[in-house]
């Protein structure tokens, strides 16, 4: 699994040994502090002769000049640091830590010509290095070699960030570090094979929460039959793996606050049922629980931090498989709202999950608002592709608070349409509404679906399938995990709902 550097800060102070980062503003322009490493002289030279321009994120490693202790040098492009937004910091971290290699004593100098870093910007370089530090090799049994001898290299690189006010950085990276716990754990979810993790052990793992604090709650099948969750466990009946509803209740608010909530798709695997999915690609499916895996993630990293809020996060968990007890397309279930469903497509099953999870949500909870995470469609990669995930909402205030938090995060978010015809389009004369509505505007038509079961609270439903697996790598991610959405959600809570 990933070696994940140990990081601490400091002050500046000479840099004598072990490799040295130093950060580039545009044209190749550095700060006295990182001219004091090798001298403005020498910096020139490296600078014109390997055509460094400083452009954000963009990296240069060299080994150590003559005449001093060092190892290696390495020089990281900011761009214009007036200009720099959102995940800059993150980028710039992420490819900082790309160009170190197996270098064990690491000190950054973060320092820009004519620029103020703050203990945020120099917590979120430290987090784009944690997140860029990940990987998922827990199954590899063979690592590297020594002589013909099985041997693994187990110690981390030691990193200083020497920064101007170096107190105040360590406290942001408190909360950063969290952040990030929650990102790895979403990742660590969505990259599990479907034979390790299924519902019972997805659960397992969201039980260890307790020890963070979090109030864990499981639903088995016999706990959802006498609710009446008939829309969820028809997806389940298929798989000789159990449905599991996990209920998670954080309480960092006053006791009289209403929570706010967070509810997720969690099928650990879909075949698509008896409609079955081509093989091509049907192992991708391991990650069809993404939108539960960041509400997992999400909850880690609010109790990590101990934000002062009361969150709850609520995930259906099922495998969508087949057998004699499979369901059918054509067979009409209730759900636990009493709304019948006529099932004519048992692909589209992730509607079916959230439609009883949002409605206990919002039974039990009386939520602020409701917001629900799923990798639902395939729809809605054609719409807006893998670099942004769809957003719908009926709350204008809750899309817009939404979509500035991708902004901010660099998990961006694009807004969908809702409205009155496509909810005809999934009307039908056999039950009170059919899973699917026809081939064109399929996500808009899920949303729509959703929509029926969260009566007047304010919702969100994002649609994930193009961004939380499988999604471009970026300075910050090389994971076919993403971890889409715990970073964005955390992000909304302290801009608008932390006490």
């Amino acid at each position: 699994m990933s070696k994940r550097p140990s990081i601490s800060f400091a002050k500046f102070a000479p840099v004598e040994s072990g490799t040295a980062v130093l950060l580039a503003a545009a044209e190749g322009k550095f700060a006295a502090e990182a001219e004091s490493v090798v001298g403005p002289a020498l910096l020139s030279r490296i600078i014109d002769v390997s055509e460094f321009k400083g452009k954000i994120a963009a990296g240069f490693s060299t080994i150590a000049p003559a005449g001093t202790e060092l190892e290696r040098l390495v020089l990281v492009g900011c761009g214009d640091p007036a200009k720099l937004k959102g995940d800059d910091w993150l980028k710039i971290g992420g490819a900082a830590l790309s160009k170190i290699g197996v270098a064990k004593h690491v000190t950054v100098l973060l320092a820009l010509p004519d620029a103020q870093i703050s203990a945020e910007n120099a917590a979120d370089f430290a987090l784009g290095m944690l997140l860029r530090s990940y990987t998922f090799d827990k199954y590899k049994t063979k690592r590297g070699k020594d002589n013909g001898e099985e041997k693994e290299d187990k110690s981390p690189a030691r990193i200083t960030i020497q920064v101007a006010d170096a107190g105040a950085a360590k406290k942001a990276y408190v909360s950063a570090e969290a952040v990030a716990e929650g990102v790895i754990l979403a990742r660590d979810l969505v990259n599990e094979p479907a034979n390790i993790l299924g519902p019972v052990e997805f659960a397992e793992r969201v039980e260890e929460l307790k020890k963070l604090d979090v109030k864990v709650e499981i639903l088995t099948e016999k706990d959802m039959k006498k609710l009446g969750m008939g829309s969820l466990l028809g997806v389940a009946q298929g798989s000789a793996r159990p449905a599991r509803l996990a209920i998670m209740e954080w309480h960092g608010g006053k006791g009289k606050d209403k929570p706010i909530a967070f509810v997720g798709k969690g099928v650990t695997f879909d075949s698509g049922g008896v409609s079955i999915k081509p093989a091509a690609g049907m192992d991708e499916m391991k990650g069809d629980m993404g939108g539960a895996a960041a509400v997992t993630g999400l909850m880690h990293a609010l109790a990590s931090r101990k934000a002062k809020v009361n969150v709850v996060g609520i995930i259906g968990i099922v495998e969508n498989m087949i057998n004699g007890d499979a369901q059918r397309p054509g067979d009409i279930v209730t759900s636990m709202s009493g709304q019948t469903i006529e099932v004519l497509n048992t692909d589209a099953e992730g509607r079916l999950v959230l439609a009883d999870a949002l409605y206990y949500c919002n039974e039990r909870f009386n939520p602020k608002f409701m917001v629900n995470l799923a990798t639902l469609t395939g729809a809605i990669m054609v719409a807006l592709g893998v670099y942004r995930a769809g957003l719908f909402s009926n709350d204008d205030t809750l899309a817009e608070q939404l979509f500035d938090a991708g902004q901010s995060t660099g998990e961006k978010l694009w807004r969908m349409p809702l409205g009155e015809e496509y909810d005809k389009l999934i009307d039908t004369k056999n039950a009170d509404m059919k899973n699917i509505g026809g081939r064109h505007g399929g996500a808009i038509i899920a949303a729509q679906f959703l929509k029926r079961f969260v009566g007047e609270t304010p919702w969100a439903h994002l649609d994930v399938a193009g961004t939380a697996m499988g999604a471009p790598a970026t300075e910050y991610s090389q994971s076919w995990a993403s971890g889409f959405g715990v970073r964005l959600l955390d992000r909304l809570i302290r801009d608008h709902f932390e006490g």
